[in-house]
C-alpha cells in the first residue's frame, strides 16, 4: 500500500534517521567502487542509496528533505535495504512512513511476546525475582518488592530514563553505565515513532536533552533498538553484583505497555544475593514497624 509521509514531525524525524544510516555507510558497504576524489564528508552520498535502492535521486534527496511524498512498501524495502538497516530500523522506518507491513514484513512479528494476564498480578507473583511494569515513555507503572530493593527504585522513581539519566545514585548501580544509555534510549528511539507528535512525549525528550547531555548526544544518533531478552548487571551496594536474565512481553489490549521480568543469571551467585537482599529488606520492615505495647 502507497502511504504519504504521515505528519511534519514524522517527515523531520524520517528525513533526520536516513541522513544518520547514510552517514554511518561507505562505498564498499553496499558494493559500489570507490572513486579516486576525496569526499568532504563521511559516508554515502544521495545518489549512491539511490541507485542501490532502484529509485530516483530527486526522489529520495525529497525524502531526506522532509518533504510529503508518497511512498510505497516495495520502495521503504529497498530503501532499507540500501541503508542496510536492521529489522528493529526497518520496522521504526516503516513506522514513520505510516505504512502496515504485510504479514511477512518487518512488523509482523514485535520484539517482545504479547501478554494476555493481568500484569498486577504477574508482578506480585513473581516474586522473589524482580518485576517490572513500563509504558512507552518508560512510566514506572508497577514493581514488585524484589525489583525495588534490587534496583534501588525509590518513591520519587516515577520515570525509569529520567532516573537513570539525572540520579547519580541510579547510574552508579551499572558497571557498564554507558552500554546500558545507548541501548536504552535506542529502544526509546524504536517506540517513539507512534508518539513524535504527543505533547507529554515531546515534553519528556525536552526535559531529558535539557538535563542531561548524555541523553542528548544520544538522541542525536538515532539509533533504534527493539525490547528484546538481554542481560541486566547491578552493582548493589548491599550485596553486590547481582545478574540477572530479562524478558520483555507486551500487553494485550495496552499499547505501548511492557512488562519486564527478571530471573537471576544460573552461573552467578544472583539467586542467594536477592534472597539475602530480601532477608535484609524484610528486616528493616519489622524493625520499622511499632512495637505491641
Amino acid at each position: 500500500m502507497t502511504k504519504s509521509g504521515g505528519s511534519s514531525r514524522n517527515r523531520m524525524e524520517l528525513a533526520h534517521f536516513l541522513r544518520t544510516r547514510r552517514s554511518r555507510l561507505s562505498p564498499a558497504d553496499i558494493g559500489l567502487s570507490v572513486s579516486s576524489g576525496k569526499r568532504r564528508t563521511p559516508g554515502l552520498r544521495r545518489e549512491e542509496v539511490a541507485v542501490v535502492a532502484g529509485i530516483g535521486t530527486s526522489w529520495y534527496a525529497w525524502l531526506e528533505q522532509g518533504r510529503d511524498i508518497n511512498v510505497s512498501e516495495n520502495v521503504a524495502r529497498a530503501i532499507g535495504r540500501a541503508l542496510r538497516l536492521d529489522r528493529s530500523e526497518v520496522r521504526y522506518l516503516y513506522q514513520l512512513l505510516g505504512i502496515s507491513p504485510g504479514q511477512d514484513g518487518p512488523g509482523a512479528r514485535a520484539g517482545a511476546e504479547a501478554l494476555g494476564l493481568d500484569t498486577g498480578r504477574v508482578v506480585d507473583e513473581w516474586l522473589p525475582n524482580p518485576a517490572l511494569v513500563v509504558d512507552d515513555l518508560w512510566n514506572l507503572l508497577d514493581s514488585n518488592a524484589a525489583a525495588r530493593a534490587a534496583f534501588g527504585i525509590e518513591e520519587d522513581d516515577r520515570n525509569l530514563l529520567v532516573s537513570f539519566f539525572t540520579s547519580e545514585r541510579v547510574w552508579s548501580r551499572y558497571p557498564d553505565p554507558d552500554r546500558v544509555a545507548r541501548e536504552a534510549v535506542a529502544q526509546f528511539r524504536a517506540a517513539a515513532a507512534a508518539r513524535y507528535n504527543d505533547p507529554g512525549f515531546s515534553r519528556l525528550v525536552a526535559s531529558l536533552c535539557s538535563r542531561s547531555e548524555r541523553f542528548a548526544a544520544l538522541w542525536r544518533s538515532h539509533e533504534v533498538l527493539d525490547s528484546r531478552l538481554k542481560r541486566k548487571e547491578i552493582d548493589h551496594p548491599e550485596v553486590g553484583r547481582l545478574t540477572f536474565d530479562v524478558h520483555t512481553w507486551r500487553v494485550d489490549g495496552a499499547d505501548g505497555i511492557r512488562l519486564f521480568l527478571h530471573l537471576p543469571c544460573p552461573v552467578t551467585e544472583t539467586r542467594a544475593r536477592l534472597e539475602k537482599l530480601l532477608r535484609l529488606r524484610d528486616a528493616v520492615v519489622r524493625e520499622a514497624q511499632p512495637t505491641a505495647s
